[in-house]
């Protein structure tokens, strides 16, 4: 049996399907599974061991047609997906993204979300196949290598704190002042992790903490950074697709959640729910302002990260740290 599998972005979400991957496999040791992405993130999955065949979007449609697939599991489910499945003309379940109950939770701040993590109801995607397909809550995947985890045996120190400097959207991140505020007050050395557009937010981190900073952003690949977060002692970091590869790891990560909401359904999905820890202003009147984010606070204020208590999370990673 041959399964296409689509999700085309982001670092995150494409992560966040990998506990699927896996359940459909165990279950049926001899489907062949077959997946697409968007180049940038094809490197994520390369070494997955639950994959037969990676797909790049942007490939010929007759080249996918040839694979004759017998189902399609569409997680992205946006237009460029659901272009794919047409042409395929394969069974197909779509991914419900829930958009009506998201628009009216942060317009209107009526909840009627689920309560349900967004891996479950991938999983629930499944129920297309033959057979039935259930979540073994072995948590997240990501494979390294050995030449992944060589981009860390440069590093100073055994213990630290891998820290997400920037995110997809500002209203996300991690202010650079409150990283800063944090990292005088605990023992250990922080390392900054992020691409080429966070450079500039991680020279003023380190400018401002001088000798307890290792400034990598922009130096390393995504598996790299992953291999990063694996060895961290502790993972501080927004609503980012960093705190989804770190679900993958025993590393503990401290989430701070700005515009978004853990209510969403993507908080760190780990095997051990003492892992991750969530700080967030409750019951703030603005928060959530959108279910992907914006370049600046519409209030101008960026409350939902600036009122988040530093002192508490000093405390928890002095804790984590010992």
């Amino acid at each position: 049996m041959k399964i296409l599998v689509i999700r085309l972005s982001s670092i995150g979400d494409i992560v966040l399907t990998t506990p699927v991957l896996r359940c459909i496999k165990k279950t049926q040791p001899d489907s062949c599974i077959h997946y697409m992405c968007k180049p940038a993130f094809a490197s994520i999955l390369q070494t997955n061991p639950y994959i037969d065949h990676l797909h790049e979007y942007g490939e010929e449609t007759e080249k996918l047609q040839n694979e004759h697939f017998d189902y399609i599991i569409d997680l992205q489910n946006n237009h460029r997906s659901r272009q794919i499945c047409r042409h395929l003309h394969r069974p197909v379940q779509h991914l419900n993204k829930l958009n009506l109950k998201k628009w009216l939770f942060v317009h209107f701040k009526i909840n009627h979300l689920p309560n349900i993590h967004i891996v479950d109801r991938y999983m629930e995607c499944t129920g297309i196949l033959p057979f039935k397909v259930d979540n073994d809550q072995q948590g997240i995947d990501f494979f390294l290598t050995d030449t992944d985890r060589a981009s860390t045996e440069t590093l100073p120190c055994n213990k630290f704190m891998a820290v997400a400097v920037g995110s997809q959207h500002f209203t996300k991140e991690i202010p650079a002042d409150k990283i800063i505020a944090i990292g005088r007050q605990i023992a250990l050395p922080l390392v900054l992790l992020g691409g080429k557009d966070d450079i500039e937010k991680a020279q003023q981190i380190q400018q401002a903490l001088q000798q307890n900073v290792i400034n990598l952003c922009g130096k390393l690949s995504i598996r790299e950074s992953a291999a990063v977060i694996e060895k961290a002692t502790v993972m501080l970091t927004g609503d980012t697709g960093l705190m989804h590869i770190a679900s993958a790891f025993s590393t503990p990560i401290i989430s701070l959640w700005g515009n978004t909401t853990p209510q969403f359904g993507m908080y760190p999905y780990t095997k051990n729910p003492q892992q991750s820890h969530l700080f967030q202003v409750e019951d703030l009147p603005c928060r959530p302002c959108s279910k992907l984010g914006f370049d600046k606070c519409p209030k101008k204020h960026f409350n939902c990260m600036n009122l988040i208590d530093n002192q508490k999370i000093i405390k928890l990673i002095n804790e984590l740290s010992n």
